[in-house]
């Protein structure tokens, strides 16, 4: 047993360092992600001093990522924004839907090949779930309910409306191992799959109810397993498998539990995430795509900001415009998720692909920074004591 020691005590060691580095962030006034995101660069290849074992780090990685979008696709609550918000149900879809068109178009123009440029451009327009979470619930914030709720809401019509659209453009980059045609029944398979466990888990979480270590484990193994089927079986990519299965599973009272009871696993686990997200930043790449990273910056603060912000005001949403859109304006585990599918299938470089890492980093620092600072009506307010 003395072989698995060592990996153990360095996973030990890291969550320790990264709950010191996101400590540290906070007292910074910066978002806790940032310092995983720091640490992350600190322990990697690319830096001196300590290396974390990478592949070790993105299974861990890759864990929190199914275990993040399957608790994402199960808080995922359609009808109930419909009821409350229903501005939200055409602004969001519009704006995934402008912003990847605008993105997709631009960095066409300026080389990349059209289905490379429009998944490039998906994952510009879509935000980090677990960043706006943290945003709603930071003891800085200054965002009112209705904001908030606005916040929540948008970013789960944006994962619905994303997962869709990456689904047929990873189809077409050809980055499934199946052809097109196979591909998409692949989807509909795994589809009528995810539909029949929505069906069948709630009875089997109803009749463990009481049992909380048995609630649990079925809880977590359901999403583990249901997205590697998805993917192994369906060729249904990993991340995307993994939302869909908690879509599919959201309406029921014993799929909210569950998801309350997946939480300090996800939050573990995303930490890990984030850390590994920071290890794949490699200073020379990033200088060689320097341009890259400024082109996506520029897209997230023209293409989505300014649309969220227009469709917002359009939409006539309870909450205040630019809370809302700044709140939006960053990208996270979506994008590296398309960003990975795009450079493995070879359709964009190494300098891109960090570049887009690099922008992950940034828009979560400046967003969950700036969000606070913009008062109702756009002018800078005062930070809420932590």
């Amino acid at each position: 047993m003395d072989h698995t020691a060592g990996p153990i005590l360095e996973i030990g060691v890291l969550l320790l360092a990264a709950a010191l580095a996101g400590w540290l962030a906070r007292r910074v006034g910066l978002p806790a992600v940032v310092g995983y995101l720091g640490l992350g660069i600190v322990v990697s290849p690319f830096t001196p001093g300590y290396v974390a074992n990478r592949d070790q780090l993105q299974l861990l990685a890759d864990l929190g990522v199914v275990l993040l979008l399957f608790e994402v696709g199960i808080e995922v609550d359609i009808l109930r924004i419909r009821a409350e918000q229903r501005g939200l149900i055409v602004a969001a879809p519009a704006q995934v839907i402008v912003t990847t068109a605008i993105a997709a178009l631009f960095l066409a123009f300026v080389g990349l090949a059209p289905i490379p440029a429009a998944l490039i451009g998906l994952s510009i327009a879509m935000s980090s779930s677990v960043v706006i979470v943290n945003i709603t619930k930071s003891r800085r914030r200054t965002t009112d309910k209705t904001t908030e709720d606005a916040l929540l809401g948008w970013s789960a019509i944006q994962d619905t409306t994303g997962v869709a659209l990456a689904a047929v453009l990873l189809a077409l980059l050809g980055s499934s191992r199946w052809p097109i045609e196979q591909a998409a029944v692949g989807l509909v398979a795994f589809l009528v799959l995810a539909i029949v466990v929505a069906r069948l888990l709630p009875i089997v979480l109803r009749a463990v109810h009481s049992e909380h270590d048995l609630f649990l484990i079925v809880s977590v193994s359901s999403g583990l397993a249901l997205a590697g089927l998805g993917s192994f079986a369906f060729g249904v990519p990993l991340a995307l498998a993994a939302f869909v299965g908690g879509l599919a599973v959201t309406e029921s009272h014993e799929a909210a539990e569950a998801r309350r009871r997946l939480l300090p696993f996800r939050d573990v686990f995303a930490v890990l995430f984030f850390v590994a997200i920071g290890s794949l930043i490699e200073p020379g790449a990033l200088a060689r795509g320097i341009g890259w990273l400024a082109i996506f910056l520029a897209l997230i603060v023209v293409a989505k900001v300014v649309v969220a912000w227009a469709l917002a005001r359009a939409a006539r949403l309870p909450a205040r415009p630019t809370q809302l859109a700044v709140g939006l304006g960053q990208i996270g585990e979506f994008s590296f998720v398309l960003g990975s599918a795009a450079v493995a299938a070879g359709a964009i470089g190494e300098e891109t692909y960090v570049a887009l890492i690099a922008a992950v980093a940034l828009s979560i620092a400046v967003s969950t920074v700036v969000v606070r600072l913009v008062g109702p009506s756009g002018t800078a307010q005062p930070a809420v004591a932590a």
